[in-house]
């Protein structure tokens, strides 16, 4: 597989840009949507791509408006923003139904992409899946964050996956209530699998239960790994995750 150096670039309206990689092949097709802070280069986008690359079906992953390789500064973003990155991607960089894999944030993003598009979104894999993650952010939010956050509008956290801090803005907590989904029936009727490490220190691994009671669907599968962390980007993960992903396509394939 050779995909090239540099990504495509996505124009948006405002004058910034996207950057993705495309790969064509059979339908459905996947779309990977990343975390917080994370980036279309990290191990499970990769992995996904060669894997599904040598299946011939088609996938795409991208950046989010200030992430990775993407135009904008990400203390400007929020949900909203990214939700409308990704549904762009989805619009007009991809073509037929699509199944969205959604790691941590980008199980939140896949989600409301799934609402918002239900004659494009045909399933959803979510890896550590963090819907309404924001609420968590702010409750686990010191005193003095919390005045920062009023005060200044942000608060940089210390961040145990990068060197880097999150930049945590109060545009995204507020932003954040506006794109809640758990908060009843999540109106979705594809299918779903739901990969979640029981030693996720992120993301709580009842989240997954959660999530799943709240689906419309019937047609929904979680798989709780015991020892599995927020990553989930181990070798027998990586190999799960094909598995989950593939199987679905194929599933979703005989009802095209």
């Amino acid at each position: 597989m050779n995909n090239p150096i540099l990504p495509d670039m996505l124009e948006r309206p405002d004058g910034h840009s996207i950057a993705y990689h495309h790969t064509p092949g059979d339908a459905p097709g996947v779309i990977f949507c990343s975390g917080f802070m994370s980036d279309m280069e990290g191990t499970k986008a990769v992995a996904l791509e060669q894997a599904l690359y040598d299946l011939g079906r088609s996938y795409t992953r991208f950046d989010y408006f200030g992430h990775g390789q993407s135009t904008g500064l990400f203390k400007d973003g929020s949900i909203s923003r990214w939700t409308d990155d990704a549904l762009a991607v989805l619009d007009e960089c991809t073509a037929g139904p699509q199944v969205i894999v959604g790691s941590s944030m980008g199980g939140w993003i896949g989600l409301r992409m799934a609402l918002l598009r239900p004659d494009r979104v045909k399933g959803f894999v979510g890896i550590a899946a963090a819907p309404d993650f924001t609420t968590r952010m702010e409750a686990d939010m010191p005193e003095e964050a919390l005045k920062l956050l009023e005060s200044q509008g942000y608060w940089e956290q210390p961040s145990e996956y990068s060197d880097e801090p999150y930049v945590i803005t109060k545009k995204l907590i507020d932003d954040g209530r506006r794109n809640f989904v758990l908060g009843g029936e999540i109106d979705f009727g594809g299918p779903v699998h739901l990969l979640q490490g029981m030693k996720d220190d992120s993301v709580p691994w009842q989240t997954a239960l959660t999530i799943q009671e709240q689906l419309r669907t019937q047609d929904v599968v979680v798989s709780l790994m015991k020892d599995g962390d927020h990553r989930l980007s181990e070798p027998d993960d990586l190999n799960r995750l094909l598995i989950a992903v593939e199987r679905m396509c194929t599933a979703l394939e005989r009802k095209i």
